[in-house]
């Protein structure tokens, strides 16, 4: 099993003059300490639940060109990146950047978007939620079509690509793998059956739905004619951790063990964000405690 850090909040203890040396330093230890993958959220301003929108927020693929050279290993995306806030063909090409400059480590985060406030807020058209849906799955098809050098024109009925070239290519090949995030039934995880390379569901929901969130994909992938073990399944939670596993936090042990339970569904990537991130003894907990443990478990359903 793999496991991911996502981080959500830029608002740290010392201040915004320092957000971009936390940032980096969050970046760099969380590839120390074993972490599989970087994620940070693609969002303009700050999200309910998280802080106030006003809190301060990164821009998720300029944030992640930055970690990319700030380390050497661990993968990077956006979870997820909004399918209204760039041109596909323009966001592919930023993906590609990406996964070039990195040598190969990018994932291309994506979903239908949601974040009204912001996008009135900037000035981005915000759909209705059936036509996002369906630019998100021209947006699939154009990227996948970018990846794969063709160069034909695209005739969507939200987007027309004249000559769709992406040079230089993607150095992860066949491409940077496709997250679609999301657990709508009908429409995202079928677009994940029929597109993705991975999916992200929120661990939060509970056990009994993540379950059924899963056979809703399976289902989905026998009637494509898709793999299911092809797909990376992965979750979304938060880990408040301590060495005492006092006022609500959990010990690594206590990790260790969640991780292995959500391996026993079906998970392949546990991703978390960690509300103590800029307390570098958290770090060394992961690197001594955790990763080396959820290293070893075997993912149900996998050889």
């Amino acid at each position: 099993m793999r496991i991911g850090l996502q981080v959500p909040s830029f608002t740290y203890p010392n201040g915004e003059s320092q957000l971009g040396d936390t940032f980096a330093h969050i970046a760099e230890q969380a590839e120390r300490a074993g972490f599989y993958s970087l994620w940070v959220m693609d969002h303009f301003f700050q999200i309910r639940g998280v802080g106030p929108a006003e809190n301060a927020m990164l821009e998720g693929w300029s944030a992640l060109a930055f970690a990319a050279g700030r380390t050497n290993r661990i993968r990077l995306g956006t979870m997820v990146t909004g399918v209204t806030y760039r041109h596909p063909g323009l966001l592919v090409k930023t993906a590609t950047t990406l996964d070039v400059l990195s040598h190969g480590r990018a994932y291309f985060g994506i979903g239908a978007a949601w974040n009204e406030q912001e996008h009135h807020g900037l000035g981005v058209p915000f759909p209705p939620v059936a036509e996002r849906f369906e630019r998100l799955e021209e947006t699939l098809q154009i990227a996948l079509q970018m990846w794969a050098g063709d160069e034909q024109p695209f005739n969507g009925k939200h987007y027309q690509l004249e000559r769709p070239l992406n040079s230089p290519r993607a150095v992860r090949r066949p491409h940077p793998p496709i997250l679609i995030g999301g657990g709508g039934e009908q429409k995202t995880l079928r677009l994940v059956a029929q597109y993705a390379d991975a999916c992200n569901l929120f661990a939060r929901m509970g056990d009994d739905v993540v379950r059924h969130k899963l056979d809703v994909l399976r289902g989905h992938c026998e009637r494509l004619g898709r793999s299911y073990d092809a797909i990376e399944k992965t979750t979304l939670d938060t880990l408040r951790l301590s060495r005492d596993g006092a006022d609500g936090t959990m010990t690594a042990s206590a990790a260790v063990d969640y991780c292995g339970h959500l391996a026993e569904m079906g998970i392949d990537q546990a991703i978390f964000n960690m509300p103590n991130v800029s307390d570098p003894d958290v770090f060394d907990l992961i690197a001594t405690e955790i990763a080396p443990h959820v290293d070893r478990i075997q993912v149900s359903g996998r050889a």
